[in-house]
């Protein structure tokens, strides 16, 4: 059985296909940061603990707004991956005009943007 490469070209096209709307350009930097950086993260986790609060009161209520809460976030997150995907793509698909140099630093960008996607 082959395995099929994926590029993570296919999936921000398949996320844009889904959308509808192309990704928007964000910062692109080797620097490990959180997936969501701001007040984004801290939003997420106020709702996180209403959602709990009030499963005391209304429990069927609490799953569902649960089960919503996680949906945007997960769709947040594909956003977030294709802008980071194209920046990072910006920086090395230029055809034969790129130097080995600036595939390196490609590369120590890739392996940043791993390295966030995998400390969720």
């Amino acid at each position: 059985m082959s395995e099929e490469r994926l590029t993570t070209r296919d999936l921000a096209q398949r996320m844009e296909k889904t959308e509808g709307k192309p990704p928007v350009e964000g910062p692109g930097d080797a620097r490990v940061i959180p997936m969501f950086v701001g007040d984004e993260a801290a939003g997420f986790r106020t709702r996180w603990e209403a959602v709990q609060t009030g499963f005391v009161d209304e429990p069927r209520k609490a799953v569902e707004e649960a089960d919503s809460l996680v949906a945007q976030v997960i769709k947040r997150l594909s956003e977030v991956f294709a802008e980071e995907r194209t920046n990072l793509e910006r920086q090395w698909d230029r055809g034969d005009q790129i130097s080995t140099e600036d595939l390196r630093i490609a590369l120590r960008k890739y392996r940043s943007f791993f390295d966030r996607l995998l400390s969720l």
